[in-house]
């Protein structure tokens, strides 16, 4: 017993070839061969069978030196009743011989079926492994690429089958990724040198003012201001990236807002900053009610609106519009500004990135406005169109789509009101 026990530990522990596709679908292709030819087999044997049992052989037995077609006398009673056993046992022994043929007939169909099934197997190994060449190949080149290697592309050859597909949907994965892992480290390059500059000048601004020895309280207060006007940068930055990442990460619950209301909001909280910089808002605001994320749909507005102020010309203009097309609620802002090359609108939308301004001279501003604006946009699945004017200047149009029947809210009426501030 102790020896059935140990044998029987060993098989247990003894581990079972792993299931790949491959022995999957080599064991598909021999069991289906199997019950095909099974059943052929069996259909013949039935068939063979059943033509036999219908004409059996008939069997005669004459007297000798009887002419054959001649009736022959009637025998005596003891010669007929020989004959009639006679009959018998050659009939008994042409059916022993039939079940004979018939059981080698079963039996040496069987061993060619076993003989075909074993030859099916090994035609299914290969035919499966040359089928799942494509995958090995995705598996081994998937385990090779890292961070530092997404340029690599599978490149699969062959006719255009699925598996020739997904090596090309692979390959799309692979560039998709590779553009976003750039980016990536291109705004973390970018995030570092922008908080290390207000960084800096906050240890600057203490140092100096620590090593002053006549430093007065006039002096220090002074220092201590530069300090904590660096720190609300840092703030402002910050904040910024906050809100891009909130933006980039989606929407989860999306609840209906009245765009129009938000957008006069936010010029109304902007026009003393319009003041002293001598830019004058010309609005339009019309019904438009969207769905989705209203404090990140008031940071699109805002953003839009302090980047035409900012990046405008002296007694410039900007042009606030919402109204609602085809059941769509549609902001656009436009403003009056330096020239801006068609080429280099996309340039604008890339984290810290400014037409024609080095780091060195920024003055205002984060580089992030108009790329949370375009994360924001995406979030809400908004479409963005960018043109930029003949006279300088941009104009930016967001379009949210359409809100669900039941999400749309009863519009009073009377609510269709047209601004002009000046």
């Amino acid at each position: 017993m102790a020896a059935i026990a140990r044998l029987a530990g060993r098989l247990a522990r003894r581990r079972l070839p792993r299931r790949t596709v491959r022995l999957r679908m080599t064991l598909l292709y021999g069991g289906l061969f199997l019950l095909s030819g099974a059943a052929l087999l069996g259909v013949t044997y039935v068939l063979v069978h059943r033509a036999i049992a219908a004409q059996p052989p008939k069997l005669s037995v004459s007297e000798p030196g009887q002419e054959p077609g001649v009736m022959p006398a009637q025998p005596p009673r003891s010669r007929q009743s020989a004959l009639e056993t006679l009959a018998d046992q050659a009939q008994d022994a042409m059916a022993g011989q039939i079940a004979d043929i018939m059981h080698q007939l079963l039996v040496q169909s069987g061993i060619a079926l076993a003989l075909m099934l074993v030859v099916s197997i090994a035609l299914g190994w290969i035919v499966a492994g040359r089928m799942l060449r494509p995958l090995r190949t995705i598996t081994a080149t998937a385990q090779d690429i890292s961070a530092t290697s997404l340029h690599q592309r599978l490149a699969l050859e062959g006719p255009s089958d699925e598996l020739k597909e997904l090596g090309d949907t692979f390959d799309g994965l692979l560039s998709r990724l590779e553009t976003s892992f750039e980016a990536h480290r291109q705004f973390v390059a970018n995030a570092s040198h922008e908080l290390r500059t207000p960084l800096a000048r906050q240890r600057a601004l203490g140092q100096v003012a620590l090593s002053d020895p006549e430093a007065t309280v006039e002096s220090l207060r002074e220092a201590h201001e530069r300090i904590l006007a660096a720190g609300a940068q840092q703030e402002r930055l910050i904040g910024a990236l906050l809100t891009l990442a909130r933006s980039q990460g989606g929407i989860d619950v999306r609840e209906p807002f009245d765009l129009a209301r938000l957008t006069a909001e936010v010029v109304e909280s902007r026009k003393a900053e319009a003041h002293i910089r001598a830019v004058t808002f010309r609005t339009s605001i019309a019904p438009a009610v969207a769905a989705g994320h209203r404090n990140l749909a008031e940071g699109l507005v805002a953003n839009l609106v302090d980047n035409a102020m900012r990046h405008n010309v002296l007694y410039g203009q900007v042009e606030v519009t919402t109204r609602t097309v085809e059941g769509r609620a549609a902001l656009t802002v436009s403003n009056t500004g330096p020239l801006v090359p068609p080429n280099a609108i996309e340039q604008l939308f890339q984290p810290f990135q400014r037409l024609g301004v080095t780091r060195a001279a920024r003055t205002e501003g984060l580089g992030l406005g108009l790329s949370i604006v375009q994360a924001i946009a995406d979030a809400h699945d908004a479409g963005l169109t960018t043109r930029a004017r003949s006279g300088g200047g941009l104009t930016i149009t967001v379009t949210f789509p359409a809100l669900p029947r039941r999400s749309r809210p009863a519009s009073p009426p009377g609510e269709r009101v047209a601004h002009r501030h000046r």
